[in-house]
């Protein structure tokens, strides 16, 4: 317009308008920068509103009022009732255990007013609590030994004919060593004393050992039988090393003759025909097991997968290598008339038996200190992890054998944020959320709208966590228990 405004115009005209542009433009600029300075301000002051509503909020050292507590723990700890607990409001949460997928829960601020309106007072809540407590205690000692808890039968029947079988072996042995005088014999009847006690001992650990998890022991029992094995280790060394070495020496200083061994040779043939009979019983069933664990004969005695056949096995072996020595023994000193081979025999023993319970004491300590199971399985189960899309990293992997096949796995795992938030959006009605959005117009409303989504992505974390610990116990069955923590 200006162009056309000064064509065919005078020299006075074009300089009006040339003045006149020159203030346009320079009031233009200053327009400009004041609008801009102002829209500016304008969205510093929408900031701050913003921070004004999503200020950090204090909640202090202890903060309770978002706590949920299940039905059982507010009958227990708070001594309610079932009915008291229908009056109070009740939420729908995801549920820690396989069995169910939600559970109900409520809200403890709830329970704990209504634990007060019941009972009156914190004191005698306190009291019921304790007299409750009580209760229960004597509940539990009365069931500790009660005969449901003796579910291994075969190993205990087991355990019980070699005690039988170990009982008359010593009773004869006995009778062959008063009759004879025989250090050999001596050292043979405590050997098959010592195996009585231990075999005693290895049937109480076994009936222990399978008993079920409680509030003290809530990773259950099968440590038992390593205890008793360690325990019977300890037994043969000081009951049959010890007294066998005693004996051995002292024949060794006072040499005494030694009357027909006839009998002797009688008892010490059909002791190895028992025992030679449980040791190749022993052995075949070492060799079922550790092939179903994809093991050696040697790698399964050597880690003491488990210690009750085990114990079985070495007593037997080493009854069986006594027999033969004592009876060598004896017969070199039926040849040579020399008593010094009688009490050799009996060292030979007593170095035999302590071989054995240095190993038993070996294994079943390194079993109780908690032994990680073999490093390809540990491979196995980390590959399957890594192997899920919804898993980035895995990290500070442990599993430990805890007896009996059983296994623990422990794991740090570092989760894919977009595929745990994609599989709750799959689960979701996208348009509806695309409207929800839409209506968001105030800082208060995409507050609520980040909370209520953010708490439902936080809730399918824990359920990609449950699906992978029950996938995981699936695949391996020997895993039992399974603590995976989010990075």
């Amino acid at each position: 317009s200006l162009k056309t405004f000064l064509n065919g115009t005078d020299e006075n005209t074009v300089e009006f308008a040339h003045v006149f542009k020159t203030y346009v433009e320079k009031y233009y600029f200053v327009y400009s920068n004041v609008l801009c300075k102002f829209q500016r301000y304008s969205f510093c002051c929408n900031l701050i509103v913003l921070r004004a509503v999503l200020k950090k909020r204090e909640y202090g050292t202890k903060y309770t009022q978002n706590n949920f507590i299940t039905a059982v723990r507010a009958m227990n700890e708070f001594c309610l009732k079932l009915g008291d607990l229908e009056q109070l409001r009740k939420i729908r949460r995801r549920s820690p255990h396989d069995d169910t997928e939600a559970f109900t829960v409520f809200l403890r601020s709830d329970v704990e007013a209504k634990a007060l309106d019941v009972w009156g007072s914190q004191e005698a809540l306190a009291r019921e609590r304790n007299l409750r407590k009580e209760v229960e205690r004597e509940y539990q000692e009365s069931m500790s030994f009660s005969p449901h808890l003796m579910h291994d039968l075969y190993k205990c029947l087991i355990s019980f004919f070699q005690n039988c079988r170990n009982g008359l072996n010593f009773f004869f042995k006995l009778l062959a060593w008063v009759y004879t005088g025989s250090a050999c014999m001596f050292s043979e009847a405590i050997h098959s004393l010592a195996d009585t006690c231990n075999q005693a001992l290895l049937a109480l650990g076994i009936s222990q050992s399978v008993r079920n998890p409680d509030a003290i022991h809530p990773y259950g029992f099968s440590n038992m039988r390593y205890i008793a094995s360690l325990i019977s280790g300890v037994g043969i060394f000081m009951m049959g090393a010890g007294l066998s070495w005693y004996h051995g020496i002292m024949g060794l200083l006072h040499p005494q003759p030694i009357e027909s061994l006839l009998w002797a040779y009688c008892i010490l043939a059909g002791s190895l025909v028992s025992e030679g009979a449980t040791l190749l019983v022993a052995i075949n069933e070492i060799k079922k097991s550790s092939r179903k664990q994809g093991l050696s004969f040697y790698e399964y005695v050597m880690q003491s997968r488990d210690p009750s056949t085990n114990v079985v096995l070495l007593e037997d072996a080493a009854a069986v290598v006594g027999v033969v020595l004592a009876a060598g023994c004896m017969g070199l000193t039926s040849l040579t008339g020399n008593p010094y081979y009688d009490s050799l025999g009996s060292l030979c023993v007593g170095t035999l038996l302590g071989t054995v319970s240095a190993f038993l004491i070996y294994t079943n300590t390194e079993a109780l200190l908690g032994r990680s199971i073999q490093a390809e399985h540990v491979q196995k189960l980390t590959e399957f992890l890594e192997n899920d899309p919804a898993v980035r990293a895995i990290h500070d992997v442990k599993a430990t054998d805890m007896g009996l096949s059983k296994v623990r796995f422990k794991a740090e795992v570092d989760f894919d944020g977009r595929v745990v938030t994609r599989s709750y959006l799959e689960k979701q009605d996208i348009e509806q959320i695309l409207n929800d959005i839409q209506q968001v117009k105030t800082p208060e409303e995409l507050e609520n709208f980040m909370l209520k989504h953010g708490e439902n992505i936080i809730d399918t974390l824990g359920a990609e966590v449950d699906r992978l610990e029950k996938e995981l116990k699936q695949r391996n069955p020997e895993v039992r228990h399974v603590d995976l923590e989010i990075l």
